[in-house]
This record gives structure tokens, C-alpha cells and sequence, in this order.
């Protein structure tokens, strides 16, 4: 029994383990492992048909770490860099090294910049951006996101008077500044 002053009893030993559970101590003895014969390195089992895998094509300039000498065979191209935010990245793997605390940030801010260009270039499309509805604002009134928010201990109400500011300060900013271009144009005209 638990929580007691009685001394606890003494585990069982390995053989009295082995004697109760089927297949108790598999992993003990690798002669014991069923996947042993897979795990030993056999010559002719390998099934590869290369020394070094054949290279994927690389279409333009590919992000390498300063401190590899060549691109892995097989690469991710989904996303490849453009943009004001595409020379930051390249940037960032031209001149420091990962361990470097520069690299890091300059590729946030390129992610940063990324989102700024593609909110932007989303102005050029039929459907632009929405940031009233892609931040979540209005469940804030209809999820009862305030409510569930007073009482409650939660580590979020903290920062919860920031939250408009950083989500909508930006958009306000840029609303700003847009507004005062077309005013100067206006008035020169």
C-alpha cells in the first residue's frame, strides 16, 4: 500500500520478471532482438544502386550554409526566394555562419519582409487580404474571447493590451502612410 510507513516491497528481479512476462527483456540480449539480423550490416542487402545518390538539378542559386560545401542531393524548392525578402535570405547564408546569431535574424526579418510583400502584392489580386477577418478579431466578440478571459489566472491577459496594437498597429500604419502619399500627390496636382 502507498503512503504508508510500512517499508515498500522489494521489485522483482529479472529472472522472476522473465518467469511472469512473455518476451520481458527483448532488448537486454541482442541475440534476444528480433530486428538484430536487420541492424547488422550485410554487403550484399544494402539494395542501393549508388555510392552517392544522384543530384537533384539546381535551377538557379540555391541557400547554402557557409559552412557545407555543396547542397544535399535532394533539396525543397517550393518556396524559392523572391523579392526584397529573397536577397535578405541570400544575405543571411552568404556571410554568417549558422551558429551565428546574425543569420537567424536576418532570416526572420526576410520572413517579416515576406509577409509584408505578400500582403501587398495581395492588393494586386481581386480577393486582397482581409485583416479584420484573418486575424481572428471577431471571434474576440462572438467566441466570447473576453469573457473567458477575466477570472481566469491566464498568463495571456498580460500582454492582451498589446495584442491590438501589434496586430493592428501595423495595417493602421500603412493605411497611414498611404493616405499621406495620395494627399501630396493630390496637392502637387
Amino acid at each position: 500500500m502507498t503512503y504508508t510507513s510500512d517499508k515498500p516491497a522489494l521489485p522483482e528481479s529479472t529472472d522472476q520478471l522473465r518467469a511472469r512476462i512473455p518476451g520481458w527483456g527483448a532488448d537486454l540480449d541482442p541475440k534476444d532482438r528480433p530486428s538484430v539480423p536487420k541492424l547488422q550490416w550485410q554487403e550484399d542487402r544494402t539494395g542501393a544502386h549508388w555510392d552517392f545518390p544522384d543530384r537533384q538539378p539546381e535551377k538557379w542559386p540555391r541557400e547554402r550554409s557557409i559552412e557545407h560545401k555543396f547542397l544535399t542531393p535532394v533539396f525543397g524548392t517550393s518556396c524559392p526566394p523572391k523579392g526584397v525578402s529573397g536577397m535578405i535570405r541570400r544575405l543571411a547564408y552568404r556571410k554568417f555562419s549558422e551558429a551565428r546569431a546574425a543569420h537567424w535574424l536576418l532570416l526572420l526579418a526576410a520572413d517579416r519582409v515576406d509577409a509584408w510583400e505578400s500582403h501587398l502584392s495581395s492588393f494586386l489580386t481581386a480577393r486582397p487580404d482581409n485583416p479584420v477577418t484573418e486575424t481572428g478579431v471577431l471571434s474576440e466578440f462572438s467566441r466570447h474571447g473576453i469573457s473567458s478571459r477575466v477570472g481566469q489566472k491566464r498568463s495571456d491577459v498580460k500582454h492582451q493590451v498589446l495584442d491590438p496594437v501589434i496586430v493592428a498597429g501595423p495595417w493602421v500604419l500603412a493605411v497611414a502612410v498611404a493616405v499621406t502619399v495620395v494627399r501630396k500627390l493630390l496637392r502637387r496636382s
